[in-house]
């Protein structure tokens, strides 16, 4: 096994902050709320209060007392134990290495909207592969040039959030409202619109991701609490208007904002040469978006998933470092790998970079949420078994308080789950559900093969 590197401590409260905002807010999510209507608005701050608050408060008081570098991977193991932290690792890891190709073939579509019409699926594929091994390379270099990455993405995404919201309401003053927001509205059938709370959870979680880089903190007990409650902010407060302005400038049922992102802007900029100009930067701007989002979650899940090979709960591959740099080489290469043959085998297989991407998102969106279960529970877990420990940021109002704001957490998570797997009105999603359990079962057989190395 490569004995373990020293890291460089580069990362500020500043970067803490733009690396969350990298990671969490994001346009398909933004797409996602907006289609369901006016009752969206009622689930950005439903969810916001008994969701995205308690979560980020557990976040920050884990990330504050537990400062360890591989973060999820480290809370869940001194509480259950190295087999079932790396159980949550594996699903964390092998969720990027499948959604990372989806985030690219987005790249690639708004590419193609701009600049190539006529680009076809394999050349989409192409320059999906090509992005995959940039962010390879970038998740190589220390984390002082590594995270300028996330941290443009993350001011580039406010800029764009702020775009929609600012370009929504000039529209709106001489076109007037596409979907009137009322409080009958706004209210939610609890019935049909359940099905909806998954895409809006997905878009809330990633406050854990930047304590994978535990080592790399300046001053993590500090730092931690102030950076995920200002991100925090930032994240439900320009998903709520960002959500309210397309809805005021666009119907419901024609939001298309991924694929549709230039056509967007065109309409609320005009068709002037000002406004084209305007809308290609954006553009450009929403191209270098989707790539941070697949550098910053790879970034904090290969670190995880190193910390996990270095004592020995994963395959010793996954813990290559960089000699000088101590950088998880082998976990960024294996997903680069894993991640090049998704986007080549699907490639044979969808018709259309729209199939490919959905196809790619509800198979790895059940796996990513798995992991956070077991987060939750070792959280109740440590407040119980080691009460005395230093918090430098804790959840108030006591035991009580901290187990029903995880369970409740748990539970949100459970039924998010559950409806990524069965779609009310449709049944099981029986290729989400087979591709789970065969992931799952891919998982016990690579942590079983590193146990018994171990133990030899």
């Amino acid at each position: 096994m490569t004995a373990q590197v020293s890291h460089k401590k580069t990362l500020k409260q500043r970067d803490m902050v733009l690396f969350t905002v990298s990671a969490i807010l994001l346009l398909d999510t933004l797409t996602a709320a907006a289609s369901v209507g006016a009752s969206s608005v009622f689930w950005w701050v439903f969810l916001g209060l008994i969701f995205f608050i308690p979560f980020a408060m557990i976040c920050a008081e884990m990330g504050c007392a537990y400062p360890e570098q591989g973060g999820i991977y480290a809370w869940i193991r001194d509480s259950f134990g190295g087999r079932w932290a790396s159980r949550a690792t594996w699903a964390y890891w092998v969720n990027t290495a499948v959604w990372m190709p989806a985030i690219f073939i987005l790249f690639a579509a708004v590419f193609k909207q701009m600049f190539f019409p006529e680009l076809s699926l394999g050349w989409q594929i192409g320059i999906g592969i090509g992005l995959t091994w940039v962010a390879v390379g970038v998740n190589i270099v220390t984390l002082d040039v590594g995270k300028w990455i996330p941290n443009l993405g993350a001011i580039i995404k406010v800029i764009i959030f702020l775009a929609i919201i600012i370009g929504a309401l000039l529209y709106t003053q001489d076109h007037g409202m596409a979907n009137p927001l009322s409080f009958d509205s706004i209210k939610p059938d609890w019935g049909s619109s359940l099905q909806y709370i998954p895409a809006i959870i997905y878009g809330m979680l990633g406050f854990e991701l930047v304590s994978a880089s535990s080592d790399e903190m300046k001053d993590p007990a500090k730092d931690v609490p102030r950076a995920i409650f200002f991100s925090g902010a930032i994240i439900i407060t320009l998903y709520l208007f960002g959500t309210i302005a397309i809805l005021a400038a666009i119907p419901a049922g024609d939001v298309n904002l991924v694929e549709g992102l230039v056509d967007t802007f065109t309409l609320f900029f005009g068709e002037s040469p000002a406004g084209r100009t305007f809308t290609l930067i954006l553009g450009v701007g929403a191209l270098f978006t989707f790539f941070s989002n697949g550098v910053t979650w790879a970034l904090g899940c290969n670190r995880a998933a190193a910390e996990a090979a270095l004592e020995g709960e994963l395959p010793k591959v996954f813990a290559i470092e960089h000699k000088r740099h101590g950088t998880p080489v082998g976990a960024a290469a294996l997903m680069g790998l894993v991640s090049t043959l998704i986007l080549l085998l699907y490639g044979f297989l969808a018709g259309s970079n729209e199939d490919l991407f959905w196809s790619l998102f509800a198979f790895s969106a059940v796996i990513f949420l798995l992991p956070y279960q077991g987060m939750f529970i070792a959280f109740i877990r440590t407040r119980i078994n080691d009460p005395d420990h230093p918090r430098p940021y804790r959840v108030p109002g006591g035991l009580p308080v901290a187990k029903l704001l995880a369970w409740t957490c748990f539970a949100v998570l459970a039924l998010s789950i559950v409806l990524f797997v069965y779609t009310p009105g449709e049944g099981v999603q029986w290729p989400v559900f087979v591709g789970v359990l065969v992931t799952l079962g891919i998982g016990e057989i690579v942590i079983r093969f590193a146990e018994n190395h171990k133990a030899s």
